[in-house]
């Protein structure tokens, strides 16, 4: 007897995947059901099944491989020596991700803030992974004297990350004529103002 050949159930995932973000970044999480996704993705329902024990259980794995795809393009900025070319890349990074998957930003935007939530803990836990990189890049303006006297490391992190979640969102949505090095120069002239003085 043989067992899931490896490449064809990570295929499978992926369609998954896919299907679930498209209809849950429609209509947030609760409101889709696995016929749904099933249906969307063109496989049996018992193939969801299969590969996830449940609805939930999907949403929840979706949630952290998009996280997993977002923090492995932001971490791309810790290989940059110049602070200012690191913080740039982050920005790129996190506007890149969302103009390829704007389903995933609006899942994020629908669920994070969401009272209560139902994945709320597991989004807490991919959400402090995501500040914390960009955390990390903060601390280097930081200790450049980049960050004016008062402003909290901590605090200047989670509001990057909630400005470039938002701006991200309203470029797909409302602005998409503009382009993303012009997106991108708009929230680098926000941090650069952050310079003490």
């Amino acid at each position: 007897m043989t067992g899931p050949r490896p490449g064809r159930t990570a295929v499978t995932k992926q369609k998954l995947f896919d299907a679930a973000l498209r209809l849950v970044g429609e209509r947030g999480a609760a409101g889709v059901t696995v016929d749904e996704i099933a249906a969307e993705a063109g496989v049996a329902k018992g193939t969801v099944y299969y590969n996830f024990a449940s609805k939930d259980a999907l949403v929840d794995a979706l949630l952290r491989h998009g996280v997993d795809l977002l923090a492995a393009r932001l971490r791309a900025a810790e290989e940059e020596a110049d602070t200012s070319s690191a913080m740039a890349s982050l920005v790129d990074g996190m506007l890149g991700f969302f103009a390829e998957y704007p389903a995933f930003g609006q899942l994020l935007v629908s669920e994070l803030w969401r009272t209560p939530g139902q994945w709320h803990d597991t989004l807490s836990l991919l959400r402090d992974d995501i500040v914390s990189i960009v955390r990390g890049q903060m601390q280097r303006l930081s200790d450049a004297g980049r960050l004016p006297d008062g402003v909290q490391v901590g605090t200047a992190s989670a509001a990057l990350f909630g400005t470039l979640l938002v701006i991200a969102l309203d470029w797909q949505v409302f602005q998409p004529e503009r382009s993303r090095d012009e997106v991108r120069e708009s929230v680098l002239s926000l941090v650069r103002g952050l310079r003490p003085g």
